[in-house]
């Protein structure tokens, strides 16, 4: 009974829109130049795939009025639904010609490049259509024209966006002098980095090149990033920092342009260290990515450090990330960073140099840094600043009430350690467990060291 039911349902549309199309061009007939009508009829064809009539009656209006748009588009539409891309473009760029913002044309001619397969062009398109609804998505076409869980450019379409006018390049005032402790770090860098600058003649006796990456990696917050000034700062060399937001774009291909672009500024501006923070985000291990295109950008990115029809030599590429077991191997080869250096937390002589550094200029009074750094195990420099903030608003506090500033003490920061724990911990819970199931290679022997585990 149902299925009697849904059929002579069926055959009541059907009746019915045949009646409609019988109706409209029985009206057609007394008014054979009315153009209105004759594109709801075509529109009506149209969508019950009557392709051949509704063309002609789209044509017929477009010959009558080479200006009306809603028939062009209507018309552009009807080829691309028959695969005739070709017709389709001809007639958008037509449309567009006179009016280059028209949202639909923008967004129709953009499909129809995916399907040519023309995705330069298509980008190119649909960044016009996000320019003009920035809000706009389409499951579709953000799958192959943009990376939708990428960091993107707040704009994307302005020149002045090109590294080379952002101004990342310093000149470093800060040398290992101003690093306290980490003397193992320091010369690791030395001989890779320092010591080929200095002494060239030597390096060249034995075929060894200026240049080449390091690693560095470590807990959060335990100066990886104020390392790698200092080593520019000790060869009075360009300091180019290179994040996430400098990188990657949301559109698929212009990220691995902006990293050649980098690049291509460092070797113009050489003896230079060249900087990548979160490097683990720029080379994630191929095996663990969705996106095609993020695969495309780490073989960009090896493809630049291996120095391709290009000279690196000069160039001191350092990186640091906090999970280097999330990078791709690939990186880890000779000639690449073929130098992985362990940032610890600071040891007790750094963390006296950084606490005199940050309560420097502040009212102090009997600090012993020597006892105070005893008492901050595993603090990391980020986490010492926390803890002179915390001990500041406690005084502050105090002061709101007597009105009198008083000077900070050695217990007035042991007491507000209690309430900031060193957050390196999690981290190296984290750590232990690569190092002990996953460091067949030794990589991560020196966290073991730092805990004093035996392998």
């Amino acid at each position: 009974m149902t299925i009697y039911f849904y059929f002579f349902l069926y055959i009541s549309k059907k009746i019915k829109l045949m009646d409609s199309i019988e109706s409209l061009k029985e009206a057609l007939q007394f008014s054979p130049n009315n153009i209105p009508l004759k594109l709801i009829l075509a529109n009506t064809l149209a969508k019950h795939y009557r392709y051949n009539e509704a063309e002609e009656l789209f044509l017929e209006i477009i010959n009558a009025d080479k200006h009306h748009t809603d028939a062009k588009l209507a018309l552009s539409k009807l080829y691309f639904q028959n695969t005739a891309y070709s017709k389709s473009i001809v007639i958008l760029e037509d449309i567009l010609k006179s009016q280059p913002s028209n949202f639909e044309a923008l967004l129709l001619l953009t499909r129809v490049l995916v399907k040519e397969n023309s995705l330069s062009e298509a980008k190119e398109n649909y960044q016009k259509v996000i320019a003009i609804n920035p809000k706009f998505q389409d499951e579709e076409l953000d799958g192959i024209l943009r990376i939708s869980n990428q960091v993107y450019f707040e704009d994307e379409f302005e020149e002045e966006n090109s590294f080379k006018n952002k101004g990342f390049m310093t000149k470093p005032d800060i040398n290992f002098e101003h690093v306290g402790g980490m003397s193992e770090v320091k010369n690791e860098i030395e001989l890779k980095i320092i010591h080929p600058i200095n002494f060239p003649d030597l390096y060249k006796a034995y075929g060894k090149k200026a240049g080449g990456g390091i690693l560095l990696y470590g807990p959060p917050g335990c100066g990886k990033t104020f390392m790698a000034k200092a080593t520019a700062g000790e060869i009075k060399a360009n300091f180019i920092s290179v994040g996430l937001n400098e990188i990657l774009d949301m559109w698929v291909g212009n990220s691995e342009k902006n990293l050649h672009e980098v690049f291509e500024f460092a070797r113009q501006n050489k003896p230079c260290v060249l900087f990548f923070d979160e490097i683990d985000a720029l080379g994630a291990s191929r095996n663990d990515l969705k996106h095609s295109s993020s695969k495309v950008l780490i073989n960009q990115f090896l493809q630049e450090l291996d120095g391709v029809d290009t000279n690196n030599e000069g160039i001191l590429i350092l990186g640091a990330t906090n999970a280097p077991w999330h990078l791709d191997t690939a990186f880890r080869r000779p000639g690449r960073f073929d130098r992985i250096i362990f940032v610890p937390p600071p040891d007790e002589a750094a963390k006296e140099s950084i606490l005199e550094i940050k309560l420097k200029e502040k009212p102090v009074k009997d600090i012993d840094y020597k006892k105070l750094a005893k008492a901050l195990p595993d603090y990391s420099g980020a986490d010492i600043e926390a803890l002179i903030d915390i001990t500041i608003e406690i005084k502050l506090q105090s002061a709101f009430k007597t009105g009198i500033p008083e000077p900070i003490s050695n217990k007035d920061l042991v007491e507000a350690s209690k309430k900031h724990k060193a957050s390196t911990k999690e981290w190296f819970q984290i750590a232990k467990n690569f190092a002990l199931f996953a460091n067949e290679s030794g990589l991560y022997d020196p966290i073991l060291n730092f805990l004093k585990i035996k392998k």
